[in-house]
């Protein structure tokens, strides 16, 4: 029976579709929070600390990496679900691993390592995530992986190629890759984590860029809904300026979008008629933004590619990062390390992408420049 405080549509444990190795339930932890431990001991979740966001590990020990945002996806996200009476140990267990399969230097490494394996299968960050916790982790006598519930693995894959949920759907029918197959949604604890990872990195990546210096605030305050929440800042607090007027407007907006999520889900869950867990599949994403936050936020992402992401001093830093992948691609399919594991099945190609995968910025930076002898980052 569900707890009181959860929504009839929250996910319960005591219903997971289970693991695909049984295992006996823990004593004194549901399924879900198992994940939660699982997936927070693991050494890719370790190896995140040292993953680009936008700016490499060593421009500056305060900017975000895909650990510091991993965990600010699980606030949000936990945040939201207690308002909405969604299964929060879910949601933080799906936020925390969400990005376990990322490259490293961000978006650069993974473009790069696609195009590397483009005729070897591609490469998805979010396939690649699924494969560390389905597969990759060695950490347990019994199998591969961390043998999470199908519940947290579906909300891990987030997008997902039809030719790669055809090749899932054979290898687990009815399985994380169905959905992609019939148009169907994941759970309401999915399609939050989904926008809690949105709002995340535009808030963060308004602050960060800021305190590079390759944004201005007057710049950010072009955009409506960052201006907005700017002039309530200093209407409140007369004479403000610096960081803690960026701080607190990034908090006001921060705090406004997540009203939004919770008003605007309330309301299309409540003229969805949806009455059962297992009907969410067929209602359409119900967690949203209200249409007015959803172009404000739209607005933001494009304001952040175009002055941020595609800044003269990203594009060389992510033009250099992308050497690196590719130099260290082309080496290790040559001569494979020592320390790569090709499983059974596996192309080469693709062990060398698991490996080059789960590398942090700076040994992939190191490795590089040992066999290389050039040093690509100053």
């Amino acid at each position: 029976m569900l707890p009181a405080a959860l929504h009839p549509l929250a996910a319960d444990p005591a219903q997971t579709r289970g693991r695909r190795f049984a295992e006996a339930p823990a004593p004194t932890r549901s399924d879900f929070q198992r994940d939660r431990d699982r997936i927070v001991h693991s050494t890719a979740f370790r190896r995140l600390v040292y993953k680009t966001q936008v700016f490499l590990n060593h421009e500056g020990d305060l900017f975000r990496t895909r650990l510091t945002h991993s965990l600010e996806v699980a606030q949000l996200g936990r945040s939201i679900a207690r308002s909405l009476g969604l299964n929060e140990d879910l949601v933080e267990a799906i936020a925390l691993a969400h990005d376990l399969g990322h490259t490293p230097f961000g978006h650069a490494g993974q473009d790069a390592l696609h195009d590397c394996m483009r005729a070897h299968g591609g490469f998805e960050h979010n396939l690649q995530s699924l494969r560390v916790v389905d597969v990759l982790e060695e950490r347990y006598p019994a199998f591969d992986g961390l043998n999470l519930c199908f519940e947290t693995r579906e909300g891990i894959l987030k997008h997902c190629s039809r030719a790669n949920a055809q090749a899932l759907e054979a290898d687990e029918p009815h399985g994380v890759g169905h959905r992609f197959l019939v148009g169907e949604s994941p759970s309401l604890e999915a399609q939050l984590c989904n926008l809690a990872d949105e709002i995340a990195y535009n808030a963060h990546d308004v602050d960060d860029g800021v305190r590079s210096g390759l944004i201005t605030l007057e710049q950010v305050a072009s955009v409506p809904l960052f201006d907005r929440f700017l002039r309530l800042a200093l209407q409140a607090h007369p004479g403000l300026n610096g960081r803690r007027l960026l701080f607190e407007s990034i908090r006001l907006m921060l705090s406004a979008q997540v009203y939004d999520v919770i008003d605007a889900t309330r309301a299309a869950i409540a003229d969805s008629g949806v009455d059962h867990p297992q009907a969410v599949r067929h209602a359409g994403v119900l967690v949203r933004f209200s249409p007015d936050m959803r172009a404000d936020s739209a607005a933001l992402k494009q304001f952040l590619l175009h002055n941020l992401y595609r800044h003269p001093q990203v594009v060389a830093t992510m033009d250099s990062a992308r050497r690196v992948v590719r130099d260290l691609f082309a080496l290790y399919v040559a001569e494979p390390p020592a320390a790569l594991t090709r499983r059974d099945g596996d192309s080469p190609e693709r062990a060398v992408a698991d490996y080059i995968a789960g590398m942090t910025d700076r040994y992939a930076i190191s490795a590089h420049q040992q066999h290389s002898g050039q040093s690509l980052f100053d």
